[in-house]
């Protein structure tokens, strides 16, 4: 089926005015000012590449750590109405039977997947369960665990996971970095208290992003609790100083001030920050109290419709999908729309191997295309060409 969008193109580096991209199948064929002959003609005020989504637990009631088919969907489809065509659904903390629970169903969907399932898997990020802990944040503490090779390598050798998370100062972290690295994973370090040196025998066996900033994360402040002083450099002091490190923000409203979305961009800039949900299970739910993680053992959080949190001790990740930080990055910040989106598209897709595919509007990418409003609301989906209709 050949297809053509009109609008305001969105591409990596400026907004085409006026422009058309054409598709045929599920790939891009042409970008330019030139209306095509004979095409069926999608309007819109804003057209853009889909989203991905790097840092992301669940949607619509399911969390990916229930370990089904069934929820892989239902979370893939709720955050395909976001503007989500690319998703890396994300493990929490847990026992070693609910991971492979995960993986397993992730892996049916990925092979077996159609458009009505929603956001295409890429990959899996392996997140939880090497946590420190005095960082575990609002996983379960009892699913938190050092890292052991005989667990992960089955899992990292299944080809399946793309991102994997590991906190530096763990016991055995370096290899795990190493390991993943040679399986092409984007390495990751989270829901860690680790020093300037932690950080830096990471980065020399393959670490080159880490998870949420400023959130489950090392401060000085609490390297020097923890190892004294002098006082040191921490995940935050690694990041900044290192150009080819990578990070990522939840633009929720909730979990980061504009000031720190506007530090980020202006430190990092638009190639090395990405925008995550980290969404849980409450996206598009009522207000109420959730698991997040497995439905049988995962930890017990709140939403109140805006963020997720657990009573009297802190936020427990996001409840909204990406639409919602893409707005607020281009309201709280100074980042041009170009860059507040290559954050949710092009950088993700560089960070983690798959621009060639997607990412971006440009000729033999596949077609995932977002028809949005003038302020950024989703309009139509469009993954691989078909259009998605929640």
């Amino acid at each position: 089926m050949n297809l053509c969008f009109h609008g305001q193109i969105i591409l990596p580096d400026g907004v085409l005015a006026n422009g058309y991209v054409s598709c045929t199948g599920d790939r891009i064929v042409t970008v330019g000012t030139d209306k095509p002959i004979g095409t069926q003609i999608i309007e819109g005020d804003y057209i853009a590449p889909g989203f991905i989504d790097m840092h992301v637990h669940g949607g619509d009631g399911a969390d990916y750590m229930d370990g089904t088919p069934d929820a892989v969907r239902t979370a893939n489809r709720a955050h395909a109405r976001h503007g989500t065509t690319t998703i890396f659904p994300t493990t929490t903390t847990g026992s070693t039977a609910e991971i492979e629970a995960m993986l397993n169903a992730c892996k049916e969907v990925q092979q077996c997947g159609s458009i009505e399932d929603g956001s295409r898997i890429a990959g899996v990020h392996y997140y939880g369960p090497y946590f420190a802990e005095d960082k575990v944040g609002c996983h379960s503490v009892e699913g938190r665990r050092d890292p052991d090779p005989a667990e992960y390598e089955p899992f990292l050798a299944s080809g399946l996971i793309r991102i994997a998370t590991c906190a530096a100062e763990l016991p055995g972290a370096e290899q795990f970095y190493s390991i993943a690295s040679r399986h092409g994973c984007l390495v990751t370090c989270g829901h860690s208290n680790s020093n300037w040196q932690e950080m830096e025998q990471g980065y020399a066996a393959g670490l080159r992003h880490v998870d949420h900033f400023w959130c489950a994360m090392s401060s000085v402040s609490s390297v020097r609790a923890r190892c004294g002083t002098p006082m040191q450099g921490s995940m935050e002091q690694f990041v900044l100083a290192n150009p080819e490190m990578s990070t990522e923000v939840i633009a929720d409203g909730c979990h980061l001030a504009p000031e720190l979305l506007e530090f980020s961009y202006r430190m990092k800039g638009a190639d090395r920050l990405c925008l995550v949900t980290d969404c849980n299970r409450a996206l598009d739910m009522p207000p109420g109290r959730y698991r997040f993680g497995p439905q049988d053992s995962g930890s017990w959080f709140e939403s109140d419709g805006r963020v997720g949190f657990v009573p009297g001790q802190g936020l427990a990740s996001s409840v909204v999908g990406m639409d919602t930080m893409v707005r607020n990055m281009a309201k709280q910040s100074s980042a041009s729309l170009p860059h507040v989106f290559r954050m949710a598209t092009l950088t993700p897709a560089e960070r983690t191997g798959i621009e060639a595919e997607t990412g971006s509007l440009a000729p033999g990418k596949r077609a995932d295309i977002l028809v949005l409003t003038k302020d950024l609301q989703v309009e139509h989906v469009f993954i691989g060409g078909v259009r998605y209709d929640a």
